[in-house]
């Protein structure tokens, strides 16, 4: 449960504000414009202190209630821009282009690479194959996993493949999250483009049905993940 409490603003409002700005491609300007046609007068910097403040919650629901991930993963990173400066967000798929996690970092190497790996196997258990491209940090953060899993004694260690044309569903899948982040123009700090980042990436889950029953609109699941 996400605790609301200290808000101005009813809960439903906060989570039908930021449903909109996490699932289309709006600025905070239009939200503003959106929720005062409804009759709620926002001003956008409440806005943005709704997302970077609830999305990061909102992912930690998500990702311990969304589908079981695929063991065959796709892993690759896309550029955010930050203060100006490109960041990267690294992101994995299964086959099936279900999304495994995602993690922003301020560097692109081996290093960053483990941490992100280490994140999604303690979400989603070790897979039995990723498909990375020729990075060649991705590949030693994938091989001293295999060092850490054999120590762990895991009697399957994770098949590594670098084929680029198997990687064309996470590129593909990349278009969402830049089509939504567009019209943001870029983000003022770290803290605030990892949170709202994480709720792009809820929204992009949900539209895909790995959160929440058939049928149910974004908002719906976005207010139980929120219950």
């Amino acid at each position: 449960m996400i605790n609301f409490k200290g808000c101005h603003y009813p809960k439903s409002v906060v989570l039908y504000a930021m449903t909109f700005y996490l699932r289309y491609p709006v600025s905070y300007r239009d939200i503003e414009e959106i929720m005062a046609e409804r009759g709620v007068d926002i001003d956008h910097a409440t806005l943005n202190r709704w997302v970077v403040k609830y999305s990061t919650l909102l992912a930690e629901q998500a990702r311990s209630r969304k589908r079981l991930s695929g063991s065959s993963w796709r892993m690759d990173e896309t550029y955010v821009k930050v203060k100006g400066q490109w960041m990267y967000l690294y992101r994995a798929v299964d086959k099936c282009g279900e999304t495994v996690d995602f993690m922003l970092s301020e560097q692109r190497d081996g290093k960053s690479a483990r941490r992100f790996f280490k994140k999604a196997i303690d979400t989603n258990g070790p897979p039995e194959k990723v498909v990375i491209d020729k990075s060649g940090a991705n590949l030693a953060a994938l091989q001293w996993t295999n060092v850490l899993l054999k120590f762990a004694k895991n009697n399957r260690l994770i098949q590594i493949l670098q084929v680029k044309y198997l990687n064309n569903i996470i590129e593909q899948d990349h278009r969402f999250i830049k089509k939504i982040t567009r019209p943001m123009l870029g983000f003022k700090t770290f803290h605030s483009a990892s949170a709202t980042l994480e709720g792009i990436e809820v929204a992009h889950m949900i539209r895909k049905g790995q959160i929440g029953a058939k049928g149910q609109s974004v908002f719906q699941i976005i207010a139980n993940l929120a219950a």
